[in-house]
C-alpha cells in the first residue's frame, strides 16, 4: 500500500467516524466521547500528512509514533461508545483503526530498519 491510499484510508476512517457518532443519541457522554472520538481520529491523518511532508527519517518517525497513538486513542473512544450504545454498529470501525494501528507500526519498523 502506498502512501496515497493510507491516506485515503484514513481520511474515508474519519469520515465514516464522524457520520457514525452523527446518529447517536444526544447524551451527555455521547457527546463529550464523540467529540474526543472525533479530534483523535482526525488527528491520525493530519499528522500522517505531517509525517510525508518529515524534513528527515527520524521526524517522518516520530510523526508516525503520533499516528500510532491517535489511531489508539480512537480505538478507546470507539469502545466507549459501543459499551454505552450496544445497538451502534462501530465494529467496523474499530477493525478498520486496528488495521492501521498495525500498519502503522510495521512502517515505523521499516523507517527505523532502513538506512
Amino acid at each position: 500500500m502506498d502512501r496515497s491510499d493510507y491516506k485515503g484510508r484514513l481520511k474515508q476512517l474519519a469520515i465514516q467516524t464522524i457520520k457514525a457518532v452523527q446518529k447517536l443519541d444526544v447524551t451527555e457522554s455521547n457527546r463529550i466521547f464523540a467529540r474526543q472520538l472525533i479530534r483523535s481520529i482526525t488527528s491520525a491523518g493530519a499528522n500522517y500528512r505531517a509525517a510525508c511532508r518529515g524534513k528527515s527519517k527520524a521526524d517522518f518517525v516520530y510523526k508516525l509514533k503520533i499516528v500510532e497513538e491517535e489511531l489508539d486513542e480512537s480505538m478507546y473512544w470507539l469502545e466507549l461508545i459501543k459499551e454505552l450504545n450496544p445497538t451502534a454498529d462501530f465494529e467496523t470501525l474499530w477493525k478498520e483503526a486496528d488495521e492501521l494501528v498495525a500498519m502503522t507500526v510495521s512502517s515505523i519498523k521499516t523507517a527505523k530498519q532502513s538506512k
